[in-house]
């Protein structure tokens, strides 16, 4: 077992910032169309991380991670998880992370390029430890820096410093160590 932890794109935060629609970290957690190198590289078994993007005036924060528990085609995916559809929201944001349409083409309201490439190895996850409340967030928010300093063995002042623009990739040992302190947060233990 390895993982790896990254961070999504500059804006998107679940508090204060866009709409985080890749991965999905709810009932069911699922990663997409985001990072295709992450998605084919890893199995079975294997977890991945994701860390906040940058917004103005917020610290980012790990949000969550997940174990990857299958991986499918984009197309097998459009006909299992409907809910995780690409999809406009009422505020006009994106929501969904499937980006093909029901023929498996690309879904007009998808802009990535490469699209060959990001319609295999959609993930679904198992073992979700996510941190969604305001308190859980702030804690967060508060400890990240600290965590992955220590978690990576690597200084910095900013995610961006420790994880790099790629992410980086973990352990077994760093792995449980991040799902240690998720959950520590997430039952409100020191």
């Amino acid at each position: 077992m390895v993982g790896k932890i990254f961070i999504t794109r500059t804006g998107y935060d679940p508090e204060i910032g866009k709409h985080v629609k890749d991965p999905y970290l709810g009932p069911s957690p699922t990663m997409g169309a985001c990072r295709p190198d992450i998605r084919s590289r890893l199995v079975v078994g294997d977890h991945i991380f994701v860390i906040s993007g940058k917004v103005p005036g917020a610290m980012q924060f790990v949000m969550g991670g997940f174990e990857i528990d299958t991986k499918l085609p984009a197309a097998e995916a459009f006909r299992q998880f409907p809910q995780h559809r690409l999809r406009r929201r009422s505020d006009g944001q994106l929501a969904g992370n499937i980006i093909v349409d029901e023929a498996g083409r690309q879904h007009e309201l998808d802009d990535h390029r490469n699209f060959d490439s990001r319609v295999k190895d959609y993930v679904i996850g198992r073992n979700l430890i996510a941190l969604t409340t305001p308190q859980e967030i702030a804690r967060g928010r508060s400890e990240t820096l600290a965590v992955l300093r220590d978690v990576l063995k690597k200084g910095g002042e900013s995610p961006i410093e420790i994880v790099g623009r790629f992410g980086a990739t973990l352990t077994e040992t760093q792995v449980v160590e991040l799902r240690r302190w998720l959950d520590r947060i997430r039952r409100g233990a020191n």
